[in-house]
Parts: structure tokens; sequence; C-alpha cells
């Protein structure tokens, strides 16, 4: 890793991803309320972000270890171009009238396939490119990035769906493609030297990866945890859209979301100007138990002013638990082995959303059924019970020591072994 900063190149690296985040948020919210419109099940919805999710969460690990042997910046050029592949499919089958649910989510998981060489390979960029003091900044800015499909991209689609249909909002995706691929080549060209390919298998690369993120009780805590609390997110993320369009237009759920949304932006802005500078741990519980307390008030009325209220909170304390899990995980870990270990991370911590996903649609249809509601009353109280779960979990969090352990960085590493 280079020792001087280089937060320039981070930028433009960054400004890549927002707009590849954008575009991904158009789709993403297209397709939700193309298919409840469809069908109007919660479960379909569901399905559709389930196998848009396990090829990432499944080859994240192989991902990581192809991070950490080849040119880092080519992959991912190669996983944002090829995925457009799986966009023009669905594209090409909704002009053909063969638009169901089947197509949807073959060329979504088309797509998926190609995008899961991005997480892993663009976080082990990053610690490349940055010095240790930057990190904190850069996840603040990260987070911004992350931000935007949920901040951007709602009200854009929800406007573009009234005066046309998700067939555009595909076609601006995939055109969004060409910019980022750009700004990535820009900061490939700027690179000193390419990342050489290594003559260790894959199995044991697999096994450094693993070693890497086993070498402390804390990771292994914070993996384990985050797992759990994933399961419980995912209920909100999947659901809030039958949960507003049981009630409302697609167009004020477009507006809703960037309203909640606006409040990742404004704690995404704080950390990237400011940082965080101590107390990660302590931090990392106290704004998840929040987030779970504002999953509860979200789901509590059928009011979007109540919703805009308790969404906005909600998001606005998500950047501070990412931004500490970033921070604790990187500084935590060898640089030369942070592609594999962010592949094995993310499999094992995003394994909760495979639940969430699969059966947190399931259950809401089933309790509208045997409550006699709404599917989008059912949404809500399935997002409210997650959020009850969520916080206590975010509460046990705190009895562990060794998490608070790892603000102390790799050079700790024979004081917390296992």
């Amino acid at each position: 890793m280079e020792n001087r900063s280089n937060y320039r190149r981070f930028l433009l690296l960054w400004s890549g991803e927002f707009v590849s985040s954008i575009g991904s948020g158009l789709t993403s919210f297209g397709l939700s309320v193309y298919v409840f419109q469809k069908t109007g099940s919660a479960a379909d919805m569901a399905l559709v972000a389930l196998i848009g999710f396990l090829p990432v969460l499944l080859l994240g690990p192989l991902a990581g270890v192809i991070a950490d042997r080849y040119d880092r910046c080519r992959l991912m050029i190669i996983g944002d171009g090829m995925s457009a592949i799986g966009l023009v499919y669905i594209l090409a089958c909704m002009f053909a009238g063969k638009d169901g649910v089947f197509q949807i989510c073959t060329g979504v998981f088309i797509s998926a396939v190609f995008s899961s060489l991005l997480e892993p390979t663009y976080r082990a960029l990053v610690t490349d490119m940055l010095t240790k003091d930057e990190y904190s900044k850069a996840g603040g800015m990260m987070s911004i990035a992350s931000s935007a499909r949920y901040l951007i991209s709602p009200l854009i689609a929800g406007l573009l769906l009234t005066v046309s249909d998700v067939k555009l909002l595909i076609i601006i995706d995939i055109c969004t493609f060409a910019l980022t691929i750009v700004c990535i080549a820009s900061v490939r060209k700027s690179q000193k030297s390419a990342r050489k390919k290594k003559d260790e298998s894959f199995i044991e690369s697999f096994k450094e990866g693993f070693m890497a993120i086993t070498q402390k009780r804390g990771l292994i805590v914070l993996i384990a945890v985050s797992a759990v609390m994933t399961c419980f997110m995912g209920a909100i993320q999947i659901l809030v859209e039958p949960m507003i369009l049981d009630f409302q237009t697609s167009k004020v759920l477009g507006i809703t979301e960037t309203v909640c949304a606006s409040g990742m932006l404004v704690s995404s802005m704080i950390i990237g100007v400011k940082g965080l500078k101590k107390n990660f741990s302590r931090i990392l519980s106290f704004s998840l138990m929040l987030c779970g307390i504002c999953m509860i008030g979200f789901g509590s009325r059928e009011d979007i002013y109540v919703i805009c209220i308790f969404g906005f909170m909600f998001f606005f304390m998500l950047p501070f638990a990412n931004n500490c899990l970033d921070y604790l995980t990187r500084i935590n870990i060898d640089p030369s082995k942070q592609g594999r270990a962010w592949g094995l991370i993310s499999f094992l911590s995003q394994l909760g959303y495979v639940f969430a996903y699969a059966f947190a649609g399931i259950l809401a249809d089933r309790i509208a059924i045997a409550r006699n509601v709404g599917v989008g009353r059912g949404a809500a109280i399935v997002i409210m019970i997650s959020g009850v779960m969520l916080s206590l979990s975010a509460l046990m969090l705190l009895r562990f020591k060794s998490v608070k352990e790892l603000e102390k960085g790799e050079n700790n590493v024979k004081e917390t072994d296992i």
C-alpha cells in the first residue's frame, strides 16, 4: 500500500460508484413497483430481491480471493460492465411482452453474478489507496454513495414512473455504467503498479482469508452479531415498498423513500467531514439500538408523516453503525489480505439477509390473511417485530469486551487470540 494519501483518486473512484448506485437504485425501485403492481404479493417482491442478493452473497468469498490476486480496478470494470447484460435481458423481455417474474428473476440473477466482484474489490482498493487516518472519512463518503440508491433514485424513479414506465429506468441504469467505467479506468491509469497474480492456490487463499478474520475473538463476535442483525434489518429493506404501496401511489413512495434516506445523507456528510475518532464499539451498539426503535415507530401507523419521521431517524443512524463496522474490521486485517477477508466477511455477516428476503415477504402475506388486513399492515407488523429484536441484539453487543479490544488495531492480535 502506498504511504502517501491518494484521497483525490479515491474521490474519483467514489464518484463512479455514486453514479452506479443511483442507476442501480432506479432499476431496483422500478422492478419492485412493477412486480408488486403485477402480482400484489410481498413474497414475489422479496423473491426478486433474494435472487438478486444470493449470487453476491455466495460468490463474495471467491470474489475476495480474486481481488487479492488480480488488478482490482480491472476487476471492477469487468463487474460493472458485464452486470449490464442482465438488465439488457430484462429490457428485451419487456419489449417482447415476456416480462413475467421468472424472466425478471433471470435477468436480475445474471446481473448479480457479475456485481458480486464489486464489494470486496472496492473495499480492498480503498484500503490500498488511503492512509489509516482517512479510513473513517472515506467510510462516510462510501455511505453517501450507498445512500444514493435510497435518497436520489426513489425520487427520480417515482417521478419518471408518472410519465413513463420501468423500461426507461432500466435504460438509464445501463447508461450509468459507461460513466462509472470511465472513472474506474482513470483511477487505474494513475496507479503506479497493477496487482500481480499470486502463486498460491485458491484453497490456500481461502484459508489465509479465513485466518485473517478468525485471528481475533472480537472479529468473530462482530461477524456473528452482524449476521443476526442483518436478518432483522433486512425486514424493513424488503417490506417498506409493499407497506407503503398498499395505501399510496408509487410517486408518494418515491418521495417518502427520499425523505427517509436523507437522514443517511446528513449523517454521512457529518462523518465524511469530521470522521469518528473513538468509542467505535459503543457507537455501533447505540446506533443499532436506535435503528430498532425507529423500525417500531416506522410500522406503528399507516401515516405517511409518521413513516417519514421514523424513517429519517432510521437512516440517520445507519452510517454510524456501518462506519464503525468498517473501521473496526479494516484496521484489524492485513492490507494484503483485505480482498479475501472482505469477501468472507460479507458472506458470513449478510447471511441474515437471506432469511429476511426468503421469509419476510411470506410472513407478511400470511399475517395479512390471518388478521384479515392488507398486505401493507402485515408488512408493518413484521417490521415492528424485527425492530424489537434488533434493539435487544444491539444491547447484547455491549457485553463483549473483545469487540472493544478491536479499537486497538492489528498490534493487539496476541492479546485477543482464541
